[in-house]
């Protein structure tokens, strides 16, 4: 009976953790969409397009780019998005846009 509860608390506890991870990929692709994809429709860049988001790996790059612009890009500062939120569209973009 015991095993059947801790069973059950386990899944209950990986449901959540998964519903979560989630819940914070739609909030990271809504992000971008509002964000970043009128520059970087389908992980191009309209501005130049050999710099595209493709194949990017390093996400503390990209927080750093989100963060200081350049290039033709807006830099965008903890009002306009989150520390947590700049990490999880860097995620969202490694995830996404692999070549």
């Amino acid at each position: 009976m015991k095993k059947i509860a801790l069973l059950s608390a386990a899944a209950l506890t990986l449901a959540s953790f998964a519903g979560t991870a989630l819940a914070e990929g739609k909030k990271a692709e809504a992000l971008f969409k509002e964000k970043c994809a009128a520059c970087h429709p389908g992980g191009g860049n309209i501005m130049k397009p050999k710099a595209s988001l493709k194949g990017l790996k390093d996400t503390k790059n990209i927080v750093q780019k989100i963060r200081n612009g350049g290039g033709g890009m807006t830099a965008f500062d903890q009002k306009a998005i989150s520390d947590a939120d700049a990490k999880a569209v860097a995620d969202y973009i490694v995830k996404t846009f692999k070549k």
